[in-house]
C-alpha cells in the first residue's frame, strides 16, 4: 500500500527509469506509455524533466537511457566501498584462473552484481553490473539464503508462487515448466549444505552449460560469532571447460585463498574520513521550472537528488543530513525519503539514519554498464554537427601508435563534404585527431617533439591541408578519469570554409564544450564499470 506521504511524481518517474532500464535501456514514447499505463502528457512531462537532468535523451519519438544517470548507481557502489575496495583482486583472479569472476551482494531473496571481471571469448559468461538473478538459480544465492529469516523465507515462496517461470528476473532465461516443490526442497537442501561447507554451486541452473562455485567474503565490522557476508566471490565457467566437479576440486581452493585475500583487504582498510557533503544539489530546479514550465516536474527532480546525498564516507546519513545535502526542506526529503523506503530503494536502520538499497543499481545500470565511449560520444558529435554544420568525428590511437581508427562519426548533409567511415585508418602523424593523441605520449619517431609540446600546452591541433589538399581540421583531446587522453575529437572541412582563425576563434569552443560534455559522461560511466573505446 503506497504511503500517503508519498511523492506521486516521483514514483511515476521512477517506473519510467525502470521500464527503460528492462527495455535495455530505450523505449519509444508510446511504448512507455503502455509500458507504465500513464497518460501520454504524463510521460512527456516525464521525459522532459529526466532528459533536463541528463538522465535520458529524447531522440524524436524513442527515448534513451543517458549514461549521467549511472551516478544513481555510482551513489550506492561508493557507499557500499565493496567495488572499489575488491575489484582488482578480482580482476587478478579472473587473469590468473582465465575465467570469469563475479562480485555479487544479496537483494531480497534475489542476488545483483556489484563487479564482473570477464574474459573475452566466443562464449561470453557474464552479467552485466546491477542485474538481478533469482537466488535459488545461482551460487551465491544459497550463501545469502543461511542468514534468511522466517519472514525471508516465506517472502521468496511468496514470489517463487506468483511468478514460477521467474519472468520477472530479466537477465536470465525463463523457465519453461515452472517451478515445483522438489525445486523448493533442493534450495532449501543446497542452503544448508552452503552452510556446512562454506561454499556452493551452480551446476547449469541458470541455462545449460554455465556453472560457478562461490564463496562468500565476510564482512570484518561484525562480531565473530555472526559474521554475514559482505558480498559473494563466483568463479563462472563453462561445462566445455570445466565441470562444476572440476570447479570445485580445481578452482574452488585459490578463490577460497583470493577470498581470505579480500577480507584481508576489508580488514586493513580503515572507514573513509567523513567527507564533505554535496550541498544545494536541488537549487537549479528553480531555473529549470522557470524555463520549462509546466513540462519540468519540479518534485521528481528534487527528489531524485535526495539519491546522490549518499556515497563514500556517508553510507548512511540522517533526515536532517539529506536536506543539508540536497539543499531541500526537511519535509521535501521526508517525502522522498519515504517513497524510496516504499520502493525498496531506501532501508531505514534502528537508529533513524537511511542507506540505499542494491535496488538503486536497477535504475539504468545493466544496460549502461556495457556502454562504449563511441555510444557515449555519438549523440554529442550528433549536436556539434547540427551547430557548426560540419562534420565531426572521434578517434583512438593504434596499439603501434603510427595510425588513428576513426571509431564515431556524424557527418554533415553538404554536396562537398569530407567521406571517411567509422573503421578508417589514417597515419597519425599527419592528422589532427593523431597529433592530439600524440601529444599526450613523452616521445616520437615521426612527429617532432617540439610541435606535440605545442599541441599539448594549447590543448588543439590544427592541420591544415597535410593529409590532402583543401583539407582542413582542428582537433581536441578527451581524457579519462586519470586525466590521460584516451581519444580525439575533431572537425574537417574544405579550406573555403572557415580561415584558419576562423578555426580556432569559432569551431575550437564549440569542440571543447563537446568534448568536456563527453568527458563528463565518460567520467561517470568509468567509475565502476569499464568503457571499451572502441
Amino acid at each position: 500500500m503506497t504511503p500517503d506521504e508519498a511523492v506521486t511524481p516521483l514514483i511515476r518517474g521512477i517506473a519510467v527509469l525502470r521500464e527503460l532500464t528492462e527495455a535495455d535501456g530505450t523505449l519509444s514514447l508510446s511504448g512507455l506509455e503502455r509500458a507504465t499505463r500513464l497518460a501520454r502528457s504524463t510521460v512527456d512531462r516525464i521525459t522532459a524533466t529526466l532528459a533536463r537532468m541528463g538522465y535520458v535523451r529524447v531522440d524524436g519519438r524513442d527515448v534513451h537511457l543517458s549514461p549521467r544517470l549511472m551516478e544513481l548507481g555510482n551513489a550506492y557502489l561508493a557507499a557500499l566501498r565493496l567495488p572499489s575496495l575488491l575489484a582488482s583482486r578480482a580482476d587478478a583472479l579472473a587473469d590468473e584462473l582465465d575465467e570469469s569472476v563475479s562480485l555479487a551482494v544479496a537483494d531480497r531473496d534475489g542476488i545483483r552484481f556489484i563487479h564482473q571481471a570477464t574474459r573475452r571469448r566466443a562464449m561470453s559468461l557474464s552479467f552485466r553490473i546491477g542485474d538481478l538473478l533469482p537466488a535459488e538459480r545461482t551460487a551465491p544465492g544459497p550463501l545469502f539464503a543461511t542468514e534468511w529469516t522466517t519472514a525471508d523465507w516465506q517472502r521468496w515462496r511468496e514470489r517463487r508462487a506468483a511468478d514460477p517461470r521467474d519472468l520477472s528476473f530479466t537477465a536470465v532465461p525463463p523457465r519453461k515448466y515452472g517451478a515445483d516443490e522438489r525445486d523448493d526442497e533442493t534450495f532449501v537442501s543446497r542452503t544448508q549444505e552452503a552452510a556446512a561447507n562454506g561454499w556452493a554451486l551452480d551446476d547449469q541452473l541458470i541455462e545449460p552449460g554455465l556453472v560457478a562455485v562461490s564463496v562468500p567474503v565476510r564482512s570484518p565490522h561484525t562480531p565473530p560469532a555472526h559474521r554475514p557476508p559482505a558480498c559473494v566471490a563466483s568463479v563462472v565457467s563453462h561445462t566445455s571447460r570445466h565441470t562444476a566437479h572440476s570447479l570445485r576440486t580445481t578452482l574452488l581452493p585459490r578463490l577460497q585463498e583470493a577470498v581470505t585475500q579480500m577480507e584481508g583487504e576489508l580488514d586493513r582498510t580503515p572507514p573513509p574520513p567523513p567527507g564533505t557533503p554535496p550541498s544545494d544539489l536541488a537549487l537549479w530546479t528553480g531555473a529549470s521550472k522557470q524555463q520549462l514550465g509546466r513540462d519540468f516536474i519540479e518534485s521528481l527532480a528534487r527528489g531524485l537528488t535526495v539519491l546522490t546525498a549518499f556515497g563514500e564516507a556517508r553510507p548512511e546519513l540522517t533526515l536532517t543530513e539529506v536536506a543539508q545535502a540536497t539543499g531541500l526542506a526537511r519535509a521535501t526529503a521526508r517525502r522522498a525519503l519515504i517513497t524510496y523506503e516504499h520502493l525498496n530503494l531506501v532501508t531505514q536502520t534502528d537508529d533513524r539514519t537511511f542507506a540505499l538499497t542494491p535496488q538503486i543499481l536497477s535504475l539504468g545500470f545493466p544496460p549502461l554498464s556495457r556502454t562504449t565511449l563511441p555510444d557515449i560520444a555519438h549523440p554529442h558529435l550528433a549536436d556539434l554537427t547540427s551547430r557548426i554544420h560540419e562534420s565531426t568525428s572521434l578517434a583512438v590511437l593504434s596499439d603501434s601508435g603510427e595510425e588513428i581508427q576513426y571509431t564515431a562519426r556524424v557527418a554533415t548533409g553538404r554536396v562537398m563534404s569530407v567521406n571517411i567511415t567509422v573503421g578508417t585508418r589514417l597515419p597519425a602523424h599527419v592528422t589532427a585527431l593523431g597529433r592530439v593523441l600524440l601529444s599526450d605520449r613523452a616521445t616520437t619517431k615521426t612527429t617532432d617533439t617540439d610541435s606535440l609540446t605545442s599541441i599539448r600546452s594549447q590543448g588543439y591541433a590544427l592541420v591544415d591541408e597535410e593529409l590532402e589538399e583543401g583539407l582542413r581540421a582542428i582537433a581536441v583531446p578527451i581524457r579519462d578519469r586519470s586525466g590521460r587522453v584516451v581519444s580525439a575529437l575533431n572537425t574537417a572541412m574544405h579550406a573555403s570554409r572557415h580561415t584558419l582563425r576562423e578555426c580556432v576563434t569559432d569551431l575550437l569552443p564549440e569542440l571543447t564544450t563537446t568534448a568536456t560534455r563527453i568527458e563528463s559522461d565518460l567520467h561517470t560511466a568509468t567509475r565502476y564499470t569499464h568503457v571499451p573505446l572502441t
